[in-house]
């Protein structure tokens, strides 16, 4: 009969964790900086992570001094996602592409399984990204958006 409040202790603690996970969450979404970047989906092959958009976010990056990547860390400057070089690989990593620069670190955007993917866009249409910048570590998106004739709109992916 002893097992049973070891098995009722253990069931509190892993809900303990849970809940500070979903506190520091919940805490960065309201006190960290939020940002919306133009991203660029591409279609990962990874079925065993469930259905979800991969997205390469763009950066503004003004020490970039015509390096082919560098080691980076990221800012919020005039609500636009800002890279500065850093000498210490925090993780990630910009890369030049035809349209500026971009992380090489894919953000994962997961979607419901019957959700239309949103990654389809028309002609004249971009696909934007909002989400929160931590003080260390990759973004986390929060939802997505069109940009469409210099109007951004939220997509609700249900």
């Amino acid at each position: 009969m002893r097992s049973v409040p070891r098995g009722v202790a253990v069931g509190v603690l892993q809900l303990l964790l849970v809940l500070s996970v979903a506190g520091k969450y919940a805490w960065e979404r309201e006190r960290l900086p939020r940002v919306w970047t133009k991203t660029a989906p591409y279609d990962p092959n990874l079925p065993i992570r469930g259905r979800y958009v991969s997205l390469r976010l763009a950066v503004a990056f003004p020490d970039a001094q015509g390096k082919q990547w560098s080691p980076v860390a990221l800012s919020s400057e005039n609500g636009t996602l800002t890279a500065h070089q850093t000498a210490v690989a925090a993780g990630l990593t910009a890369a030049p592409t035809r349209e500026g620069w971009a992380l090489n670190e894919p953000v994962a955007y997961f979607i419901p399984e019957h959700a239309i993917d949103p990654s389809f866009v028309k002609p004249g249409e971009e696909l934007c990204v909002e989400f929160t910048v931590p003080h260390a570590g990759p973004p986390r998106p929060l939802r997505l958006g069109i940009k469409r004739d210099g109007k951004l709109t939220p997509l609700d992916v249900r």
